[in-house]
């Protein structure tokens, strides 16, 4: 088991097994949808994924790959909220979020060059996020993870709207993932 503080924070959020006829993901274990286990190798019943288990997947697939541990060198809040929300939606979705609200906030390029939203967390994303720093500093930080909380608030709402059977969970979600406590 690893030290991250970030993945153990989410394992804390997570829990165990769950497997509620309404949810797509069908048998979910500490956050890991039997689908995502799978093709990570796991062939044991969901019930049995230990958190150890849980904690590399999580670890490899929603921390590093995406570069969320890239981001914690700046921000570990930012990158907290980054990895949670991609464990709840993918993470191609948080990612593009703080894109969109990078380029929202950079005052019509004047701080840094608007970024491809596509989803990368890069060099390019890296940069325009310290520039961001530089100018806002640690309020800053608070405005953009509360911006990407609007993002995730608003993505909810939209597969909610989309499938009723969303509904037996969303008032969950807001008050685990997007209400900043």
């Amino acid at each position: 088991m690893g030290n991250n503080p970030v993945i153990d924070g989410i394992l804390s959020l997570e829990g165990g097994y769950v497997n509620n006829p309404a949810d797509r993901g069908g048998a979910t274990n500490w956050g890991i949808t039997e689908a995502t286990a799978r093709a990570w190798g796991y062939t044991g019943d969901m019930r049995d994924l230990t958190r150890a288990e849980a904690y590399e997947i999580l670890e490899t697939n929603y921390w590093k790959k995406p570069g969320y541990d890239r981001i914690a060198h700046l921000s570990l809040s930012l990158a907290f909220e980054l990895c949670d929300a991609g464990v709840n939606t993918g993470p191609a979705h948080p990612s593009r979020w703080l894109q969109r609200w990078l380029n929202a906030f950079n005052q019509n390029e004047k701080i840094y060059p608007d970024l491809n939203v596509d989803g990368v967390i890069g060099n390019n994303t890296l940069q325009a996020l310290q520039r961001f720093f530089d100018l806002r500093g640690k309020e800053g930080e608070r405005i953009l993870v509360t911006a990407l909380n609007c993002s995730q608030g608003q993505y909810y709402l939209e597969i909610t709207e989309g499938r009723k059977l969303n509904e037996t969970f969303v008032y969950g979600w807001l008050r685990e993932r997007v209400i900043i406590k």
